[in-house]
């Protein structure tokens, strides 16, 4: 074979022209997914179409050589997407809709035009449920095949049934459509007879189908028939086969293929996993005096406060309650705040900063949150949750915003909706926002209620806005939208003001370069502060709009550095000495094990280990007899989601570290999470004020959908903000998920190469996108590759770099989760050491009713997923073990 076109794009679906002369391909040389085209020799390459977001691929010639169609692709909130069919000229342009996705999760692709050019045959999901689901039956019907009529502009289905169809290929003579069905566990080519509608089998040797996976290049690698009609040229299992259509008999043509692929170094760096002292990067709810003296802030579990601006933060109480959400009296002389304990739950707190002396104000148990004093200090305003799977739904059955006397005693209900209520200026309203917070709704509203719950009225909405807080005087507004911040006049307009970075209604300023939260106003509302990681930042609203007396005829440049607060924290450490004897020792020297051992502990080091004859214990050893037991180097999941996605009050315990804990999961790294609260618990961890596993994160992910919580990246600066923003947090990595275009996955790694961090992207079922992950130089590719089994090329390809996988088994892509294997063939709700830590609940929606499934679909799914992983693995490739967090503990045996 003889390349075309060689260098460092990813080239694939080359199609040639009715005439022969020309060939359409999809390349990402533009940086993105488009179309191509260029002359049959190579030459003369240019590209037709250039969308930026809405990516295409599978594009295929229509009779006349002048127009074409391809899949185009559409995402909204869920990354996944579908495809449409769109027609465009071979001189480019922005291209006509012909079909119309029915939403954005079920896919339509792979088309293939009649030979008079009136039909264009396709594959849509049609699996039941109106959304991308794992675990889709293949005996039942996941894809058919529709026909799109370009004269009457209308949709019809032409096969389905039981198996699916996908990878429609129209004959020359159009009588005839090939296409794919799955037959148990093979994928198996077929003939529509367009005349009769009968189909007939024709060649079994194919390899796997991804009908189950997600497959925006397609559900098969594309095939054609020769131009007499008499054969087929298709792939399957690692081969080119010529398939006579008469009689299905089939011949290899072999061929051999030299590829020059030029690759990045793998971004790759160390990181200490222990240090005697650590600096806390993870401050909340932090707010600052209105005399601007003093910062009051929760970190690692409990309220501190540092003077300003030098001064060394102290703990505010010696309670073993956690403290969270502090807020200031109008003098400053008192703050309110919320406690949160496993058993007592949680509640509101006065605390008179002079005397130090606190009085709780609640006197029911719940989960209390933001509390906030009226302007004359009588009253509190606070929020109260209707429950989370860490604190429980108990005493949570009246959630919304309520009043209270500052005194104590009954409470009031001001509306069943809501977060973050403070009190109007002259105290008679509260205002509050709607929509959640991070990962909330995609647009969030800010409203104004009388404090007798009537008069709701909404002051202003935005889209990807996160957080709104307003001045004490009510005439400003500032706003974190996608993470920075903003400030704006905030009119009382008598209807609702639409906020944006954008917004031209209204002079708008941008304060927070890379990311703020912890927003709050001065006293005086001249100027608004923010925190990022462990920095206090401020500016005056002199120094953002010209308008304002006192202002600059010059405005500086935003702040990149602000106040360190400076909180170190001892790594905690056990004391004294432990030796745990006769025990059967499993060493990680190659396979050695040792049947009767022991092994002596120091503080957190093993300072002995070896057969229990030639180990000599200390005489002041605490003595632990493992008879009967097996001890084991601690597993790490590298790709465990441990529940901390949500955004809240820390619980003191979580049973998700517990249960990990209890199967031996030591270390756990956690690929997509809330920035805010995981980094906060491993550093709580680190403490010793929870319990867990070593913890690690990437924090929230650079998501390429849509969403509160997205990372817009369109150039470097974009990627260098984003990955600030979450090393900020102490991040030692980042993922890039499901970022469209292969530049934008380029310009996170450039950066994280820049500022030291490691780059976990999302794999997201892209074999394409996967396979130009790894010549990138991402540090690894988290979940498995969607195509198994995988073949040499593929192999070699992996095998020259240092990129890692971590597949995920347990939910694998394009079969049975793997994790289904286990509830198959195991009782796993009679463990007692998972229901120990695991609520039943949780084990027994997903463990008792099983679904059921011959063991070569497992075969066909997950297993053979990992004989390709074990081929990686014998070639020099890293696979990692990552238990997705599906069982808690249990799952990374599984996955192991």
């Amino acid at each position: 074979a003889t390349p075309l076109r060689q260098g460092l794009a990813w080239e694939v679906q080359p199609r040639f022209s009715p005439d022969g002369s020309k060939i359409l391909f999809t390349s990402d040389a533009g940086g993105g997914d488009n179309i191509w085209v260029m002359d049959a020799d190579g030459g003369n390459a240019r590209q037709v179409t250039k969308e930026s977001f809405r990516l295409l691929n599978n594009a295929e010639w229509m009779p006349d050589g002048q127009y074409f169609v391809a899949r185009k692709h559409f995402t909204s909130e869920r990354s996944l997407g579908a495809g449409e069919m769109w027609l465009y000229h071979i001189s480019g342009g922005e291209g006509m809709q012909l079909t119309e996705r029915k939403n954005d999760q079920q896919d339509v692709n792979e088309p293939t035009i009649s030979p008079d050019g009136r039909y264009v045959y396709f594959s849509e999901d049609m699996y039941p449920g109106g959304y991308f689901q794992y675990n889709k039956d293949p005996n039942s019907q996941i894809y058919i095949i529709r026909r799109y009529d370009r004269q009457k502009g209308e949709v019809k289905n032409l096969i389905a049934g039981p198996g699916g169809a996908c990878r429609p290929q129209v004959s020359p003579d159009g009588k005839k459509l090939a296409f794919v069905r799955r037959i148990r566990t093979a994928s198996v080519l077929f003939l529509h007879d367009l005349e009769t509608g009968q189909n007939f089998p024709l060649f079994d040797k194919l390899s796997k189908d991804q009908q189950e996976a997600w497959a925006i290049f397609g559900a098969y690698t594309g095939f054609d028939w020769t131009p007499d009609g008499q054969h087929i040229v298709i792939w399957g299992q690692g081969k080119i086969w010529k398939v006579e259509v008469a009689t299905g008999k089939a011949t290899e043509i072999p061929f051999q293929a030299t590829a020059k692929h030029r690759f990045q170094e793998t971004v790759r760096f160390e990181n200490k996993a222990y240090e005697e002292q650590f600096d806390v990067n993870v401050i909340r709810h932090a707010v600052t005096s209105p005399d601007e003296k003093t910062l009051i802030f929760s970190a690692v579990g409990y309220l501190w406060k540092k003077p300003l601006p030098d001064g060394k933060p102290m703990r505010l109480t010696d309670s073993k309650d956690f403290e969270f959400e502090p807020s200031f009296s109008a003098d400053g002389k008192e703050i309110v705040y919320v406690s949160w304990n496993d058993e007592e739950m949680g509640a509101i707190w006065r605390l008179n900063l002079a005397t130090g002396q606190k009085r709780k104000i609640t006197a029911e148990k719940g989960i209390y949150r933001t509390p906030v004093f009226s302007p004359d200090g009588k009253q509190v305003a606070y929020q109260k949750e209707g429950g989370n799977g860490h604190q429980g739904y108990a005493y949570c059955k009246e959630p919304g915003i309520y009043i209270l006397s500052a005194e104590g005693g009954d409470a009031k209900l001001v509306t069943p909706q809501g977060e973050y209520p403070v009190f109007s200026k002259d105290g008679s309203r509260i205002l509050y926002q709607k929509g959640g917070y991070i990962f909330g709704s995609l647009t969030k509203s800010y409203h104004s209620i009388k404090t007798d719950g009537n008069d709701d009225q909404k002051l202003c909405e935005s889209k990807y806005a996160q957080r709104f807080v307003p001045s004490p005087d009510n005439q400003w507004i500032a706003w974190s939208e996608l993470y920075k911040v903003y400030i704006a006049p905030m009119p009382m307009a008598g209807k609702t003001v639409g906020l944006s970075a954008s917004t031209k209604a209204l002079p708008v300023a941008q304060v927070a370069r890379d990311a703020g939260i912890n927003i709050h106003w001065s006293r005086d509302s001249k100027k608004l502060f923010w925190m990022l990681g462990d920095e206090l930042f401020s500016d005056e609203l002199t120094e953002r709009f010209k308008f304002l007396e006192g202002s600059r005829d010059s405005l500086p440049p935003l702040d990149t550095a602000g106040l360190h607060v400076g909180l170190e924290i001892g790594y905690d450490k056990p004391e004294g000495i432990v030796a745990f004897t006769n025990a059967r020792i499993i060493t990680m020297e190659g396979d050695e094990v040792i049947e009767n051992g022991t092994i002596v502990v120091e503080g957190n080091q093993i300072i002995r280990a070896g057969e229990s004859v030639k180990v000599r214990i200390p005489d002041n050893a605490k003595v632990i007899d493992c008879t009967d037991k097996t001890i084991m180097p601690g597993l790490v999941d590298v790709h465990g989601h441990l529940g901390d996605f949500r955004y809240g009050l820390s619980p003191q315990k979580s049973w998700y570290y517990y249960a990990n804990l209890a199967y031996g999961v030591t270390t756990a790294h956690d690929p997509s999470s809330n920035s805010e609260m995981i980094f906060s618990h491993s550093e709580m961890i680190k403490a010793g004020n929870m319990v867990g596993p070593r913890l690690y994160s990437t924090g929230t992910i650079l998501y390429g959908a849509d969403g509160d919580f997205k990372a817009v990246i369109n150039n470097l600066d974009d990627a260098r903000s984003a990955i600030r923003r979450t090393k900020a947090y102490g991040a030692f990595s980042v993922k890039s998920y499901n970022q469209p275009r292969r530049d934008q996955r380029q310009q996170v790694l450039q950066a994280a190469r820049e500022l030291g961090i490691l780059v976990v992207p999302e794999g997201g079922s892209f074999f394409y996108h996967n396979m130009s992950m790894v010549a990138d130089g991402h540090t690894g590719v988290e979940h498995n590759i969607p195509v198994a089994p995988l073949y040499d090329d593929v192999i070699q390809f992996w095998s020259k770099t240092q990129t890692y996988n971590t597949p995920t088994l347990i939910v694998n892509y394009g079969g049975v989760n793997g994790e289904y294997y286990w509830y198959q063939h195991t009782n796993v709700w009679e463990k007692e050491r998972l229901l120990s830590f695991t609520p039943r609940a949780v084990v027994d929606s997903r463990a008792r009713h099983r679904t059921m499934v011959p063991e070569e679909e497992y075969q066909n799914g997950h297993i053979l997923t990992s004989k390709s992983l074990k081929k990686l693995q014998d070639a020099g490739v890293n696979i990692n073990l990552g238990a997705h967090g599906q069982l808690q503990g249990l799952g990374a045996h599984w996955e192991l």
